[in-house]
Parts: C-alpha cells; structure tokens; sequence
C-alpha cells in the first residue's frame, strides 16, 4: 500500500465508525466501540517505539494506568476540569517518556523489554498500596468529558467526541511515520550500526519515540478511566500490555492503518466469542495465531497485493 492507498483505507475506517453507532444502537456494542477508540490510540503509541524504532516495549499498561490515575485522582479529589486532566495526562506522558527514555538508551532487546515490564509492574504495585489512590479499591465517580450544550454520559455523544480524538491522534501518527523523523526511526529498526556510522545521534529518535509512546498511551489511560468511570490497578496487568502487542502484529508492525485495524479486531472478536463460554479465550488464541503465521506483515498486507505489503505500506 503505497500512502494514497493508506489515506483512502483510513477514510474508509473513519466512515464506518462514523456510522457504526447509528447502525447498532444499543449501549452495551456502543460501549465497545468506545474502547476500540481507545485500544487505537494506545496502539498508534506503541507503534512509534516498537513498530518503527524496534525496541520492545511491554509496559504500556504502565503508562496508560499513569494517564488513568491522572486524570481519575484530578477530576475525583480535586475537582479539576476533565478536559484540563487530559492535559495533565499528556504532561505525564512527557515526563514518562523522557524519564524511562533515557535509561533505556543503555539496554536493547530482551533486557528493555524486562526494563519496561518492571516499570509497569512497579507503577500497579505503588498504586495498590498508597493511600491516596484508594489501593484496590481503585477510584469510583470519574466524570464524562463534556462539550458546552453536550452531556458526555450519552455514549453516542461520548463515541463522537472520542472519535474526533482519534482522528486528531491517527494524522498526527500518519504524519510522523510518513515524515523524516518517520524515516529515522526505521532506519534505526532496520540497521543500528549503519545510522551510527552516518553519524547521526540515535539517542534523540529513540527517546522522541519513547516520548510519542508514552503520550498516547497516557491519552487513552485518560480517555479509558473517563469512558468507565471507575477504574482500579488490577487492570493494569503484564496481560493487558501484551494485548496491545498482539493489536499492532496482527494488524500490521509499522503501519498506521494496521494499528487501526488490529485494534478493531482484537476488541470485537473476543466479543463475538463469548458464546463460547470458558473456550471463548481459547480459541481467540487459536484464531490470532492462525493469522499471524499465514500473514506474517499483519492483516493490512491482504490490502497490498504482495506478502510484504505491511512493509511497504509503512
């Protein structure tokens, strides 16, 4: 898929979830399509420092519980404005990316990836334990992101107002992967060696894509504790992190529209196989195996033509 292709598949996408809710129109599947919103954004994060930069990161259910514990701890105990919270989110996104960015420039591969699962599985314990982030018990009474004439507790007012979000979050994804900075980080997955005899400072994209990582992740953390109202460390397990792996490989490593669509199907299918009982998991397994090995480039290479078609739809 060359860009051309990439811009019309996504305007497709965005039509039908403009559509969607008008077509299903009952809570619980509008409710779904809310977090396909926000597994995308999380995904289009992950993609910039694992997708393009190639450096294996395993904690974004870390990061997101830090978005989600920003704005949760503001708008609950403090009072603070939802949309301001969201802000501050992205500030911590900031913070995240520069702090655990530059240690990580000391370590690659496996080592990164414990790096990063330690990060997040520090960040559950301390909110499971202090006081002030009710432990367990997690924060209740989170409020809606509201518009002026606009009550955010309507899910379908909800679904559009994250929607734009999400429109906003893939051009700017698109436009960075489709940029110099773009071409940078994946000349770092794809020869360290050789981009370090250019002499071009590596240690400057890698934290800029750590950066990027963290913000969205910290956006959809935000966006998920607002969406559900309550929300609580149990969730933000080592499991939760991997999913968002499985979302962008299925969909597609690199690509915009990939992580889109992986982010589609890895949320509905587990829903339409609920039927199924205690096999549901199972066999959601079996079928993401399936594909990954038969379509090695993600899902979006059916779209290409060609086997390698993910690639260079990247």
């Amino acid at each position: 898929m060359n860009r051309r292709q990439n811009i019309i598949f996504l305007l497709i996408l965005f039509a039908l979830a403009a559509a969607a809710p008008l077509i299903v129109t009952d809570s619980y599947n509008r409710g779904v399509f809310t977090i396909i919103l926000i597994n995308s954004i999380t995904v289009l994060g992950l993609n910039f420092i694992t997708g393009l930069t190639g450096q294996m990161n395993l904690g974004t259910a870390g990061i997101m519980a830090i978005g989600a514990y920003t704005s949760a701890l503001l708008s609950v105990k403090a009072g603070v404005s939802p949309w301001l919270t969201l802000i501050v989110s992205m500030v911590m996104g900031l913070a995240i990316g520069l702090g655990l960015g530059y240690p990580s420039l000391r370590v690659q591969g496996v080592y990164l990836a414990l790096t990063t699962i330690g990060f997040s599985e520090v960040v559950r314990m301390l909110l499971s334990n202090f006081q002030w982030t009710n432990g367990i018990r997690g924060v209740n009474g989170i409020p809606n992101l509201n518009l002026p004439g606009l009550d955010g507790g309507d899910p379908l007012i909800r679904y559009y107002i994250y929607l734009a979000l999400v429109v906003i979050a893939v051009t700017i994804a698109f436009r960075i992967t489709n940029s110099k900075y773009g071409r940078l980080f994946k000349a770092i997955r794809d020869n360290y060696e050789a981009v370090q005899a250019c002499g071009v400072n590596i240690a400057t994209p890698k934290i800029m894509a750590f950066t990027l990582a963290a913000v969205y992740g910290c956006i959809a953390g935000s966006l998920y504790a607002l969406h559900m109202g309550f929300i609580s460390p149990s969730v933000y397990t080592f499991d939760y992190s991997t999913t968002f792996v499985v979302m962008m490989i299925l969909g597609g490593i690199g690509s915009v529209p990939g992580c889109v669509l992986g982010a589609i199907i890895c949320t509905i299918l587990p829903e339409k196989l609920r039927f199924l009982g205690n096999w549901y998991w199972i066999v959601f397994s079996i079928i993401i195996l399936l594909m990954i090995l038969f379509r090695p480039y993600g899902l979006i290479s059916l779209l290409g033509g060609k086997k390698n078609g993910a690639e260079k739809g990247r």
